[in-house]
């Protein structure tokens, strides 16, 4: 049986978590200043365990449009990870990295969910192999689904696959600026064994 509880995580285990999170932005906002070719900062405001409303409540409400970008997570350990944007900032993002303007009253180009599903792989990923390098685990991960919906559309997919797992998902919030700021949201959708692992895995 897992150790874990994620209703009701523990101080020590959540601040792992909290660190890890952090580290883990901190990489995939380097690998996007990589791709941008650009200085980037970055600041993160909150890493908690949150429920699935109150995820769609942090990120403007549950009828905000956002692009998802959702990858399945394999090897030692399993479960999900999701990179949302808000639409607009999506839009920003594809603008920088195909140096063109992305028509906000036209639905993405087949070129600009291209570039999105790649920004999406590049940050994912970025964050996976700090998770990866942190903990000695192997983690790989499929290709990713890109969608453009409702927060909460989007949202229902970790949470419908995990459910068992009870309401909590590890929410981690990312401001990254170069001229104007943006905010991005790594969602953390682990299984409880994988939880288990990853605590071990750094001595916990």
């Amino acid at each position: 049986m897992a150790k874990i509880d994620l209703n009701n995580m523990e101080g020590v285990y959540f601040d792992v978590l909290r660190e890890i999170g952090n580290i883990g932005a901190g990489n995939a906002t380097t690998a996007l200043a990589t791709m941008l070719g650009t200085k980037v900062d970055m600041h993160v405001p909150k890493v908690d365990l949150m429920e699935f409303k109150e995820i769609g409540e942090e990120m403007g409400g549950e009828e905000t449009l956002m692009a998802g970008i959702y990858q399945q997570i394999k090897g030692d350990i399993t479960g999900s990870i999701m990179f949302l944007l808000e639409e607009k900032s999506a839009r920003v993002l594809v603008s920088k990295l195909m140096g063109m303007e992305s028509n906000p009253e036209e639905p993405f180009s087949e070129m600009e969910v291209s570039a999105l599903q790649e920004i999406g792989n590049i940050i994912t990923g970025s964050y996976l192999s700090s998770l990866s390098s942190l903990t000695n685990l192997t983690i790989d991960a499929t290709v990713p689904s890109l969608c453009i919906d409702m927060c909460e559309a989007i949202l229902s997919v970790p949470a419908i696959e995990f459910a068992e797992l009870g309401d909590k998902m590890l929410l981690i919030k990312t401001e990254f600026t170069d001229d104007v700021k943006l905010e991005g949201y790594f969602v953390l959708v682990p299984d409880l064994d994988s939880y288990d692992k990853i605590l071990t895995s750094i001595g916990m």
